[in-house]
Formats: C-alpha cells, sequence, structure tokens
C-alpha cells in the first residue's frame, strides 16, 4: 500500500509490531524494556522513515536501529547498574506451563553477554542469515559464528541441567 510516509510508516508498525516486540523482549530479555525499546527503534525510524523506506528492507532497518540502542542501553548501564537475579516481591512463576520452556529459553539468554545474545536472536528468533546479523551488528560474520557457537553452548549446558535459578553468568 503506497500513500502517505504516515501512512506508510502506521501500515509498517501494524504489519510488524509484534516481529519488533519479539525481537526486543529476546534482547532485553524483558517485556516493560522490550516495549521501551521498540518506542525507541521505531521513534528514531519515523523521524527518518524516507529513508527507511527507500531501504532493501525496511524491517532490517529498524532491526538494526534496535540493536544499536539495546547495544547503547547496555553499555550505559554496565558502569551504573547491576542486574539482580530476582526482584524482591516478585510475583510467582509463569502459571501457564506451555510458557515454561519459553521462560527457561529467556533467563538462560540472560545469561549471555549483550552482543552474544543479540547474536542469537537477530540469527535464530528474527530469522535473519548469518550475514544479514553481520551486517545488522556492524561486526564480520565470523564474529557473528563465534557469538552463536559460544551462546548455544552456553544455552545448551544451562538447558541440560536446569539452572534456572542459578545467579546469571554472563559470556563474552
Amino acid at each position: 500500500m503506497h500513500g502517505t510516509g504516515d501512512d506508510d510508516f502506521t501500515d509498517f508498525v501494524l504489519e510488524h509490531r509484534a516481529a519488533l516486540l519479539r525481537t526486543a523482549c529476546l534482547l532485553t530479555a524483558d517485556r516493560g524494556l522490550g516495549e521501551d525499546l521498540v518506542q525507541v527503534a521505531l521513534l528514531r525510524s519515523y523521524s527518518r522513515w524516507d529513508r527507511v523506506r527507500a531501504a532493501d528492507d525496511p524491517l532490517a532497518y529498524v532491526h538494526r536501529v534496535m540493536v544499536n540502542a539495546h547495544l547503547s542501553w547496555r553499555r550505559r548501564l554496565s558502569s551504573t547498574e547491576r542486574p539482580v537475579d530476582t526482584v524482591p516481591d516478585a510475583g510467582g512463576g509463569d502459571p501457564q506451563a506451555g510458557h515454561a520452556v519459553t521462560e527457561d529459553v529467556r533467563r538462560a539468554l540472560q545469561r549471555l553477554s549483550p552482543r552474544v545474545r543479540t547474536a542469537l536472536v537477530l540469527r535464530y528468533f528474527a530469522d535473519h542469515s548469518e550475514a544479514e546479523t553481520a551486517r545488522l551488528m556492524g561486526c564480520s560474520v565470523s564474529t557473528v559464528g563465534n557469538h552463536v557457537r559460544k551462546g548455544l553452548a552456553v544455552l545448551r549446558t544451562v538447558l541440560a541441567a536446569g539452572e534456572e535459578t542459578a545467579p546469571p553468568r554472563r559470556t563474552r
């Protein structure tokens, strides 16, 4: 559908919001932060919508904006805030058994460094190729491959051992 820039942007958001939110939640390992990250990415993309719309793959462009914002947040917060394993007075676990695996994967992803987690999320959850993931992350294909191999090894170990209650151990 071709219309005004605002109409095109609205159509884009309606078509891709679920996928963007899923990717953002996996990148941040938190639904609230994921929603914030999508908002930041869409705000930045809207201000450059003519350029985004003209890109070969507007969704990949917005993914790149989201990845850059996420990694920027992580760099800034890494020196001032420390994540905790559990939040005091937090509610119980997810009552739906069907979501247990998703929660285990989310917790396992939290154990990874932001760049390793980003590589896995873009590669396997957002279904980008290694080359596209490298382009979105601003690194080489071999770096993506190394991040993915390292991340998958940690995920296999953590998920096989059922270590969801252990404190997060970050990979580099």
